[in-house]
């Protein structure tokens, strides 16, 4: 019997969907043709689908008509719509983060600084139940591209936690760098917050995953989210903010630093941080203490390799590692950057599933849980830190 070949395509044309081509031509178990990609913009359509000789889709649906798995790596505010149109085609979709939210309501004068956060939490759980009601009617599953879940010193935990049968007590865990890759980043109507959605997704959906997996193991159901206190801040848009031109600073309407305190079902807790107010490259680690053993995993950077020059021009042509402000002095290099943040290993794990009905580790449960306890955690830090309650799907 011949080999099943699945046909993927990709919706998008910007930094994600170059790292989603990447993480495919990384795939092993899986034979898999890349048939092409969308975007509505013409000229950044053909920047990346040019170089790479993939076919420029004319339109969207026309995409889905021709792939078994589509990739979304667009912004935050057109998954919703796009996932659905993929899921009533019976196609599997690989959505990245964030999985979805509330990007205002249309007008003009719409302002990330003064909506009521209540409403923003109604209009995402809106989104979310209507992605997860489509999936319910689908052949098709939501993979929820979150690769914190698969990089490899969070995997390994996950098979401790499995083995030991740890009770985990309490988590802490941080995403920070210097600003967003995204152009789009910093509107809210584009990226449906700040920090705590476009950083704090990625430790807290890897502390929401740790829950989980050990709920499984020690009791065959995953342990979720009650509640969420939280606080944001803004202080790269103070008037007194001394800007040297380190850290990025074109935020519109959204927060730079986000802190919350996420209790769950058996009265554990995590304590998740984000912020664009962290030099030196990307800083995201999480740490688990448990009733028999304390994991730090860190996820980047790390120092599986050093390297040192008096002088950057001498690196001008050497990537080190992401987000770093200068070359020179000591560097932390990323020898295989996909590798340790998990791109290959959630592209297998997704088409594996895909292939052979392997079990997802990053589903749309996950995706729900995240969004729910971000957007329960904005009218938490509107409410200046009050304790505020996590809706479960």
């Amino acid at each position: 019997m011949a080999e099943r070949i699945i046909r993927c395509g990709i919706a998008g044309s910007g930094y994600a969907a170059k790292f989603h081509y990447e993480a495919l031509l990384r795939l092993h178990s899986v034979k898999v043709n890349i048939t092409g990609a969308y975007s509505p913009t013409a000229e950044r359509l053909e920047q990346f689908t040019g170089p790479r000789s993939l076919m420029a889709f004319k339109n969207l649906d026309e995409l889905i008509d021709n792939v078994d798995v589509l990739h979304v790596c667009t912004p935050p505010s057109t998954h919703e719509q796009i996932v659905i149109a993929a899921l009533k085609k019976d196609r599997h979709v690989i959505v990245e983060k964030p999985f979805t939210g509330y990007f205002g309501d249309g007008s003009k004068e719409f302002s990330g600084d003064s909506f009521p956060r209540e409403k923003g939490l109604e209009q995402s759980l809106a989104s979310i139940k209507r992605m997860l009601d489509a999936e319910k009617r689908s052949k098709g599953e939501i993979m929820y591209a979150e690769n914190w879940v698969y990089a490899p010193a969070i995997q390994k935990e996950r098979e401790m936690l499995e083995k030991t049968k740890a009770q985990v007590l309490w988590i802490h865990g941080e995403e920070s760098h210097s600003g967003s890759h995204s152009l789009t980043y910093g509107d809210w109507k584009f990226s449906g917050g700040g920090s705590m959605i476009g950083k704090g997704c990625h430790p807290l959906s890897a502390a929401l995953y740790f829950k989980q997996a050990e709920g499984k193991a020690r009791n065959g159901k995953p342990i979720r989210p009650l509640s969420v206190s939280a606080r944001t801040h803004a202080i790269t848009r103070m008037k007194g903010y001394q800007n040297e031109g380190h850290l990025r600073t074109t935020y519109k309407d959204i927060e730079d630093f986000a802190g919350m305190h996420i209790v769950f079902e058996d009265g554990t807790f995590a304590d998740i941080f984000a912020s664009e107010l962290v030099m030196g490259g990307v800083h995201n680690w999480i740490e688990l203490n448990t009733s028999n053993h304390r994991t730090i995993c860190n996820i980047g950077p790390n120092n599986a390799m050093q390297t040192y020059t008096p002088d950057e021009r001498h690196f001008k042509d050497v990537y080190i590692v992401e987000k770093t402000e200068t070359k020179q002095g000591w560097s932390s290099v990323s020898p295989d950057e996909a590798w340790f943040t998990g791109y290959q290993h959630e592209m297998e794990a997704f088409y594996r599933s895909a292939a052979f009905g392997d079990p997802l580790e990053s589903n749309s449960l996950l995706a729900a849980d995240t969004i729910a306890t971000i957007y329960a955690g904005y009218v938490s830090a509107e409410r200046k830190g009050e304790e505020v309650p996590v809706s479960l799907f």
